[in-house]
């Protein structure tokens, strides 16, 4: 899978645009977080643009889980990963990204932030 490395060199037709300048490196992107499922949650700091940063999840294993019915939110420890709509290999693997089905102790819930981007899993219970 490749990392985007700055300018893009390619019109829409596919003929070569001429270079203006050299690669920055601000430019530069990075391999994705796959939030593995494990025995303990695992941050990493990454510093980006302007001396922001951004709170990459490595490892989880608890999940803000939000009931909808009680209006209540709780920290729910993840038992498995069920499904993952964006890749069918991600489950299999372990990996948690939006939109994943989990398993936690108060049910089955649907994860709605981005745990490598956001450092925190946060998902919706899914009522039965």
């Amino acid at each position: 899978m490749g990392v985007y490395q700055g300018s893009d060199t390619r019109k829409i037709t596919g003929g070569l645009k001429g270079t203006y300048r050299d690669k920055r490196k601000y430019e530069m992107g990075s391999p994705p977080t796959e939030t593995r499922l494990a025995d303990s949650d695992i941050r990493e700091k990454e510093r980006t643009l302007g001396g922001d940063y951004k709170l990459k999840l490595k490892y989880a294993l608890y999940a803000n889980v939000f009931d909808k019915r009680n209006n209540v939110a709780k920290k729910a420890k993840i038992l498995s990963v069920l499904e993952t709509p964006a890749n069918r290999e991600y489950a299999r693997r372990g990996i948690i990204v939006k939109g994943s089905k989990i398993r936690t102790e108060l049910g089955i819930a649907i994860v709605t932030s981005r745990p490598g981007q956001d450092g925190v899993i946060n998902a919706i219970l899914v009522q039965q």
